[in-house]
């Protein structure tokens, strides 16, 4: 198709939205923005983030532009627009393009996102899709916050992407609409369950309306994403706050999907949810006083909440309460320069 053809294309796939000046087409876009304007960027890469084989184009480019939408809502931020850069092999089919942009657009559209740009250029490898994300803020929230005496809180349940990953190396699939294509080695009865892990990692929903309403509320003193697995993040959420953050194992709300499947088949579902990555839900900060105030407002989104431990002052670490013991944890957070990871890890 050649790259000036395949911008044409694009461009007139893509829509202007609300608050966009000048959108594709120059040299830059010019947008406006609230007082404070929120900047975050994350890319997929193929062979790290997916595999064509393993992933639908549709849900690469929808995954593409949530994992963005999530580290805004992780600020209570609002996203506003984005932009989308392709490295692309020169013999990418165009109907995988399509894909991509279908997944895209599909998502901004759901989130009020308009896309106002970004590139196109040739990879000697695979895929990349890099794509930035401008938002904006009033009342922001950030890691460094945490102060001793709060709560640990995470919102929906943990460890169904990872269980997700070990089901596409197993030969589980889902089509492009996120419906199960194989179940690989699974039998008919573990379908939903397979499903869900598999939609959970493949296109990931974060609680991007209670992210929003927490702006609006005084009721959280610090927050961040849960990208990288629930122990690698609190510890971060301690290191940014100096502080010693206590996990309780009885209390980590593991998938109800993820604990079957790993029942079945004699499993650890507890270590999944505790350092398993990409579950894209919330880790919050929060006074003791305003955990009623917290809840009154995830209700609203039906978003369950469960207090995981409490922060404390001291030395940046982490700790598991477990049967009366305290020991350290050792986080096993996805390191992109440190982890031996298969083909297509999961983690951003």
């Amino acid at each position: 198709m050649g790259e000036r053809t395949l911008l044409r294309h694009l461009r007139s796939r893509i829509p202007a939205g609300p608050g966009v000046v000048i959108g594709v087409g120059d040299d830059a876009a010019a947008v406006e923005t609230g007082p404070v304007t929120l900047v975050t960027t994350d890319c997929l890469v193929e062979g790290v983030h997916f595999l064509r084989e393993w992933a639908p184009a549709r849900l690469v480019g929808r995954k593409a532009l949530t994992v963005n939408l999530s580290d805004i809502a992780a600020m209570a931020g609002v996203p506003r627009y984005a932009t989308v850069s392709l490295c692309l092999p020169g013999d990418m089919p165009m109907g995988f393009v399509d894909g991509l942009y279908d997944g895209l657009l599909e998502r901004a559209a759901e989130t009020g996102v308009a896309i106002v740009g970004g590139n196109v250029a040739t990879s000697l490898g695979g895929t990349v899709i890099d794509v930035t994300l401008i938002g904006q803020g009033d009342k922001l929230l950030r890691r460094s916050g945490v102060q001793p005496e709060d709560l640990a809180i995470v919102t929906g349940t943990l460890g169904a992407a990872a269980e997700g990953l070990r089901l596409l190396m197993q030969g589980a699939r889902l089509d492009a609409d996120g419906y199960l294509d194989k179940s690989g080695p699974w039998t008919e009865s573990s379908v939903p369950a397979v499903t869900h892990c598999l939609r959970t990692l493949l296109d990931p929903n974060p609680p991007l309306a209670f992210a929003r309403a927490l702006a609006e509320q005084d009721v959280v003193h610090a927050a961040m994403d849960l990208s990288d697995g629930l122990s690698g993040d609190m510890l971060t959420l301690c290191e940014e706050s100096e502080c010693t953050g206590f996990l309780d194992a009885d209390s980590i709300p593991i998938d109800p999907s993820l604990a079957s499947l790993e029942r079945a088949r004699g499993g650890d579902a507890f270590s999944l949810a505790l350092h398993g990555g990409e579950d894209y839900q919330m880790l919050l900060a929060v006074p003791p006083d305003r955990l009623d105030a917290l809840r009154d407002v995830a209700v609203i989104w039906d978003l369950p909440t469960t207090v995981v431990g409490v922060f404390a002052a001291g030395t940046p670490t982490l700790m598991l309460r477990k049967e009366g013991y305290r020991t350290p944890i050792q986080p096993q957070s996805f390191d992109h320069f440190r982890t031996r990871r298969p083909r297509a890890r999961s983690g951003a």
